[in-house]
């Protein structure tokens, strides 16, 4: 089977131009655009290849000659959203009749694997699951990933209750149920078939998250973290051994303990001297989106879109950004990958069922 595969391989450089003497020669001359090109030509590359079906084998371990690409762990929750459709968003004390209501897979966790693995990462998904979760289990199979890793557990799943009004905005409250219930056991062995340079992504909505943390970074992989909800658990998080924190303004702000009010360069700038080693990733909603590691600040706009409802957005946009990371894009990239899928993702009602297919996305980046 490898055999059509590597002469498909070859076949694709040579049209490129990208093998041989002349692509040496154009390379000692050519600098840093032809950097460009070359990255650009792998990605390309990546994007044939993977019209080849390759066995997917847990972890590798069946088949040790196989090469794989870089591995994602997603540890995270898994949720039973019901979704509320409302003329406005709930006031204190305030009694509404919704206008409809309905029922989506959903969960940070999952979402961001449905979205890893809709954009085409070799992710695979952690996390502790109740005995009435079976359809969130099979929504992360269906997308694509990897689901050996989840545990079961005699109790109830997690499930959300959210509002969504006529702008597409929304309010969430979350009953974690076994989500929470993560052991260090179950870590470690999780954690066991991932290596230096794999990355590991966590978001608020689970457990020893500190252990979590801890042991990723003794293992030398790439931390991303999500800390939301942004509640009093995240002042007790080793956050120092994040790479990358991905917020929104008003996350940002708490981690600084900053007014949402101060102006966001400033944040970013205490928050930098706060955490010197993290790369900073903000969702700005209708404003597009930014990274700042401390050298550099990079901008997205938001591309247009007809919102209906912004619940997976920001999962749509993690996992999209994360899978961008680990094809070797650089921050600018990888934000036009995640900003053009989010955009897709709001024009769609519910969480893990609107998060687009890689082919989806590129299609919007296209015009």
């Amino acid at each position: 089977m490898l055999g059509p595969l590597l002469q498909h391989v070859s076949t694709v450089l040579e049209a490129s131009g990208r093998t041989g003497p002349q692509r040496r020669s154009r390379l000692s001359s050519s600098g840093s655009q032809e950097t460009t090109a070359v990255r650009r030509g792998i990605r390309s590359l990546k994007k044939e290849v993977r019209q080849f079906p390759l066995p997917r084998c847990m972890l590798g371990t069946c088949c040790p000659q196989q090469t794989f690409s870089m591995k994602i762990l997603n540890f995270g929750s898994l949720n039973a959203d019901y979704v509320y459709e409302m003329p406005h968003i709930l006031l204190p004390g305030e009694t509404l009749t919704s206008l409809s209501r309905n029922t989506y897979p959903g969960g940070k966790g999952l979402n961001s694997t449905v979205a890893l693995a809709k954009a085409g990462a070799n992710v695979f998904f952690a996390g502790t699951l109740g005995t009435d979760g079976d359809f969130l289990l099979d929504t992360a199979k269906d997308a694509g990933a990897d689901v050996s890793l989840i545990t079961r557990v005699d109790a109830p799943s997690g499930h959300t209750v959210i509002q969504v009004d006529d702008a597409a905005e929304n309010c969430i409250l979350v009953f974690p149920g076994s989500n929470r219930m993560n052991t260090e056991v179950q870590i470690d062995d999780a954690l066991s078939h991932f290596e230096s340079g794999d990355i590991l992504i966590l978001q608020n909505e689970v457990n020893n998250l500190p252990y979590l943390m801890e042991k990723a970074k003794q293992r030398g992989m790439t931390v991303v973290f999500n800390p939301s909800p942004c509640d009093e658990i995240i002042a007790t998080l080793p956050l120092d051994k994040v790479d990358y924190l991905v917020v929104n303004k008003a996350e940002a702000a708490t981690l600084a303990g900053e007014s949402n009010s101060e102006p966001l360069e400033s944040i970013l700038q205490k928050l930098h001297g706060i955490y010197p080693h993290a790369k900073f990733v903000v969702t700005l909603g209708g404003e597009g989106a930014l990274y700042y590691d401390g050298s550099q600040t990079v901008r997205q706009e938001c591309f247009p879109a007809d919102a209906v409802d912004t619940t997976g957005a920001g999962d749509t946009f993690l996992g999209n950004f994360v899978t961008g990371l680990s094809e070797g894009m650089d921050p600018a990239e990888c934000l036009r990958l995640a900003a053009a899928a989010a955009s897709i993702a709001v024009s769609r009602k519910g969480a893990a069922s609107s998060i687009p297919t890689r082919q989806e996305t590129e299609r919007k980046l296209m015009f």
